[in-house]
């Protein structure tokens, strides 16, 4: 080993990191320390009734004991393990209740943090300057000081040992704080680490977040698509009769803009969603539902899609969850069918009292467009939003037609 690979624990920032996160145990331990010093005055003290002092010390050690074992004092030795020991261990999962092992186990190490922190601060405030007295007497400062003193074998006149021993000292303790904050890293994922409930609560969530996230990612494909199909539509139909037909035009382009403001709506509800925005609430647009189909059908014989659409049932009594998908379904239905298809849009919706039936069914594409099904985001979508409510779906061509069939159960609200 080198003198250089001896020396860089001396120097290196992980060190002195891991001696910051060591002094605050220390810090931490001080009002032990102060109450520890209370209680040894008041059993020296042969004034006071020794039955009040064990009743003032079995008091002082729950309300002591008592933020060892708490959540939040787990989530700080958590934080300040991530910061101060480079150890990657997992944020406690919210509103997860930590079994009685990862209880005990963390206010182990709680404990342990203070005691070796109390004496790392000891060290330091005893021998460090000791040390440095030591060594500064070599350049004759503070001489008349340590020349009255006596260290063990050594005196006020082993200037050249004095000096020796606080060079000594000075690395013993940096090697210590280097070894002992060493030993905290190797030990904080055993005794903070999450317990196995813990990880599988920790795993679920995230599936839970990675859900949500694909949710939003099939709205934000759904209603921007769909009103991009829309507007692109709208505007190709305006410009071929742009000198002879003005009063389409004018409705072409009351609906494009019906349309973006809609858009619009929509992404700043999915932007909103994400956006984190601390405390303040998110700007949250209302969702469309199977309440909004009928504005929705509008807007798709606006753009020049003829629907033909057979409603059975009252929209009001099916749960919110599968009248937003439903609607989804339908709007991607309609977007497929404007972008690819060839002629009338046939759309049926059944709202059973166990659950809702839709078929949307339209002529295959003319020759030279691009093939339904391909592309397969939107369809992909479609599946994901069925199954997810434990439904089935059919897609794909039926002779000469493209065939949308879902059916999605639910329990009727009342």
């Amino acid at each position: 080993m080198t003198v250089r690979a001896a020396l860089t624990p001396l120097v290196a920032g992980t060190t002195w990191r891991r001696g910051v996160f060591l002094l605050l145990g220390g810090v931490l331990a001080l009002p032990y320390g102060v109450l520890a010093v209370t209680f040894a005055q008041l059993f020296a003290d042969s004034a006071i009734p020794r039955p009040l002092v064990y009743a003032l010390l079995v008091i002082a050690a729950l309300i002591a004991g008592a933020p060892l074992l708490l959540d939040g004092s787990r989530a700080l030795e958590i934080a300040a393990v991530r910061a101060l020991l480079g150890v990657d261990l997992p944020e406690p999962v919210p509103g997860h209740r930590v079994d009685r092992e990862t209880r005990l186990r963390s206010a182990l190490w709680i404990a342990t943090h203070l005691v070796v922190g109390a004496l790392v601060m000891i060290a330091l405030f005893s021998a460090l300057p000791m040390a440095l007295a030591f060594i500064a007497q070599q350049f004759g400062i503070g001489t008349e000081l340590i020349s009255r003193e006596r260290f063990g074998p050594l005196d006020g006149r082993d200037g050249g040992w004095l000096t020796v021993s606080g060079v000594v000292l000075l690395v013993g303790l940096g090697y210590a704080v280097a070894g002992l904050g060493a030993l905290a890293g190797s030990m904080a994922p055993v005794l903070l680490g999450p317990a196995p409930a813990e990880r599988i609560a920790a795993l679920e969530r995230e599936a839970l977040q990675l859900a949500e996230r694909n949710r939003l990612a099939r709205e934000l494909h759904d209603s921007i698509g769909h009103a991009l199909t829309v507007a692109t539509l709208q505007a190709g139909a305006a410009r071929e009769v742009l000198h002879t037909d003005p009063e389409f035009v004018r409705r072409a382009l009351t609906a494009i803009e019906e349309t973006g403001r809609t858009a619009m709506d929509e992404l700043d509800h999915v932007l909103g969603l994400l956006r984190e925005t601390g405390n303040e609430r998110p700007v949250v647009a209302p969702q469309r539902t199977l309440a909004d189909l009928d504005r929705l059908v509008t807007d798709a014989r606006a753009a020049g899609l003829a629907v033909h659409a057979h409603r059975v049932g009252n929209a009001a009594r099916v749960p919110a969850a599968v009248s937003r998908e439903g609607y989804r379904i339908v709007q991607e239905g309609l977007t497929n069918a404007a972008r690819y298809g060839d002629g009338p849009v046939t759309l049926r919706l059944d709202l059973h009292p166990e659950a809702l039936e839709l078929e949307l069914v339209n002529a295959m594409s003319r020759p030279g467009r691009t093939p339904l099904g391909h592309g397969g985001r939107g369809l992909d979508g479609m599946r994901e939003r069925v199954l997810l409510l434990g439904g089935r779906i059919t897609v794909g061509p039926d002779g000469d037609r493209w065939l949308i069939r879902a059916r999605l159960p639910y329990e009727e609200t009342r």
